[in-house]
């Protein structure tokens, strides 16, 4: 599936919506260049997850938790910066494991041994300065349900 964006407002629309639909469990891979709107996005899906706090980039911190509603939790990788995941591995085999966090990964290279199989990759292009095309590939039935209810 893929969606056409033309603002920052709308990527933030497209990740409220779809952040509206998760329920736990739910493992989101971020993938585009920097710039893309992959952290825009994120911000869209924890507006979407009742998030209070402001979600940011966790580029520095690698990663942020944020509390949202009905007792979930939105996770946010960002692993731009690492060459080698250490223990963060083992932190993100635990976080993908749990049936209240929605996990956001950005740059999931660096740990594609430890993600599941069925996860919703995002992929973001940036054919002009103002657009973007968003597409939605998913891995597996759980992701294939999510990706259909944003369809």
């Amino acid at each position: 599936m893929t969606i056409e964006v033309t603002s920052e407002s709308e990527m933030k629309q497209l990740g409220k919506k779809l952040g509206s639909f998760l329920v736990g469990g739910e493992i989101l891979e971020l993938v585009g260049d920097v710039g893309a709107g992959k952290t825009t996005l994120t911000k869209g899906i924890g507006e979407g997850m009742a998030v209070d706090d402001d979600v940011q980039s966790p580029s520095f911190t690698i990663s942020r938790v944020y509390d949202a509603r009905d007792g979930l939790q939105l996770a946010h990788y960002d692993f731009y910066r690492l060459h080698d995941p250490g223990i963060m591995a083992a932190e993100l085999h635990e976080t993908v494991n749990d049936a209240k966090v929605a996990t956001v990964i950005e740059w999931a290279e660096i740990v594609a041994g430890v993600l599941p199989q069925d996860r919703l990759t995002v992929t973001i292009a940036s054919p002009s300065e103002s657009s973007r095309v968003v597409t939605f590939e998913a891995g597996g039935e759980k992701s294939k349900k999510l990706m259909e209810k944003l369809a």
